[in-house]
């Protein structure tokens, strides 16, 4: 039967392209032989359940533990009745066990129990009953929400002690956040915090993701199986547009290979990998939708809009609390500086949070494509600079994220107008209060293919502030040089309160960077 890229639940061996599932955990083992509580937490679709799920029938098969994974998702309707939370979760668990366990290995019929007790006392009634020591990987625990999670929680810290006999011997608490940020609204708190109950826990782990090297490693088993190569500049272009998200890496190559280049005979190319990349972004499939639904959230929101803006967040005693909660959630890479976690996000974040503002372009994209093919820039910025004296103030004061509302409006006028026949890269300068645009568009000159690429800085001139123009001329040349372009654009968004209204205050100048280079300025 042939194998294909998994972008659904949990890989199974005989059916995905998959690498060794626990490879990314190698500390799992240890922890458990040390009868360790612990939290196993990573944004949705890396590999956590079926690492965990791979790990039990491993543990179990080699005849030291009974080990099983099972899930509390069940309980998430019932966030203040803790009794119908517990009956739906353990009805949960009994099918999970039947599927995993052989019957010896089963557990008992769960005894009767108040209320508040029932998943203690079903997990001791196991343990005692098991002929080796209990493993329980809990998947989807932040699932629960309010007193249900509480009251989880505590039974489990309650019964800790009692292991090896009388309680799981190891435990691991699975899900998208550490245990400090599952939700409760108690007191004045929405999220646990230090006062979590589970103050048993041994350690917090995260899978990381794919290096370079995996990437070429998971995509050189389709080639195995098929025949179909990758060459070496679309693996490249994989792992640089993805960072190694398993769930990318994955969905990249299954639009490559099944919808773009389903002839096994034809290789991918790095242009085959941009067309998959820019078909994943305009989809925004299960996985990309459910990040993007975090964007608006407000500590997510105290991250990327500096981020974006290209300033630094404000300190505040939550500052690292929020960072490592986007981290959590997978927006944010795992290290410093703090940046989006990869293109593909980069690219889906701008177009989410400017999706209100590219209705309003009604300009015809085709109208920019030159008779030669190439793209109209000029006429580009000309259209632009209408559109915002037309619309900029309205559509920048509709924005979510404030800060960065005018760059998002020429990103949306952007993305419209080179739609479909190019491509807009981003770039953030974290800190230095710039974005950087690179438009790229492929075209043909007798018989040969071309790329046209043109750059733009954007800054923003805050009240309070010096003008940009120096600063921004200095930093446009850096992008410049390391293009190796000889021209470039740069754009003011002027939002003093004494900068007037957009009609007057829209225009063009003419400079040059300390090189010499040719600047078009846009002050808008």
């Amino acid at each position: 039967m042939p194998r294909w890229f998994n972008t659904a639940g949990p890989c199974v061996a005989a059916n995905h392209y998959m690498l060794p599932a626990l490879r990314r955990l190698p500390e799992l083992r240890t922890l458990i032989d040390q009868q360790g509580y612990f939290v196993v937490h990573a944004p949705r679709q890396t590999g956590k359940t079926t690492a965990l799920r791979s790990l039990a029938r491993e543990l179990t098969a080699e005849g030291r533990y009974v080990a099983v994974h099972v899930s509390m998702e069940m309980g998430n309707p019932f966030s203040q009745d803790v009794g119908a939370a517990e009956l739906a979760v353990l009805e949960e668990w009994r099918r999970d066990a039947v599927h995993q366990l052989p019957a010896e290995l089963q557990p008992p019929p769960f005894p009767n129990a108040p209320p508040g007790s029932r998943i203690s006392v079903a997990l001791t009634s196991w343990a005692e009953a098991a002929p080796r020591p209990l493993v329980v990987f809990l998947d989807e625990v932040d699932a629960l929400r309010d007193v249900t999670l509480l009251s989880v929680l505590r039974q489990l810290r309650s019964g800790y002690p009692r292991r090896p006999k009388n309680f799981p011997s190891a435990m691991a608490l699975m899900g998208l956040r550490d245990v400090r940020d599952y939700k409760v609204a108690t007191e004045d708190r929405e999220h646990l915090g230090t006062a979590s109950p589970f103050n048993i826990k041994v350690r917090s782990l995260t899978l990381r993701n794919f290096t370079a090297e995996e990437v070429a490693e998971l995509y050189a088993q389709h080639t195995a199986d098929t025949g179909q190569r990758f060459e070496p500049e679309a693996l490249a272009l994989a792992f640089e547009s993805t960072q190694g998200q398993p769930w990318l890496v994955n969905a990249l190559a299954k639009v490559a290979v099944e919808e773009l280049v389903p002839d096994r005979s034809q290789p991918i190319r790095r242009e085959d990998v941009e067309r998959a990349r820019s078909v994943l972004i305009a989809r925004r499939e299960t996985h990309l939708d459910s990040l993007t639904d975090k964007l608006r959230e407000p500590r997510v929101r105290a991250i990327l809009e500096p981020v974006l803006a290209g300033t630094f967040a404000g300190g505040g005693d939550s500052y690292q609390d929020d960072l490592q909660y986007t981290r959590d959630l997978g927006l944010c890479a795992p290290d410093d500086p703090v940046r989006v976690a990869n293109p593909i996000y980069q690219e889906l974040i701008a177009r989410v949070l400017a999706g209100n503002a590219e209705p309003k372009v009604v300009v015809a994209p085709r109208s920019f494509v030159l008779p030669d093919g190439r793209f109209d820039f000029d006429r580009m910025l000309r259209e632009f600079a209408a559109f915002w004296r037309e619309h900029g103030e309205v559509l920048a004061a509709g924005m979510t994220y404030h800060e960065v509302a005018p760059q998002l409006v020429l990103m949306a006028f952007l993305q419209r107008v080179v739609n479909g026949g190019g491509q807009v890269d981003r770039e953030y300068g974290v800190g230095r209060g710039r974005i950087d645009l690179l438009v790229r568009w492929p075209y043909e000159e007798n018989g040969q293919r071309r790329l046209q690429r043109h750059a733009l800085e954007l800054k923003v001139w805050r009240e309070g502030e010096k003008d940009p123009l120096a600063k921004g001329l200095v930093q446009l040349e850096e992008y410049l040089e390391r293009l190796g372009l000889d021209e470039g654009v740069l754009v003011i968004f002027d939002r003093r309160p004494e900068a007037g209204g957009t009609e007057t205050r829209t225009r063009f100048e003419q400079a040059q960077s300390p090189s010499g280079r040719k600047v078009t300025v846009l002050r808008a």
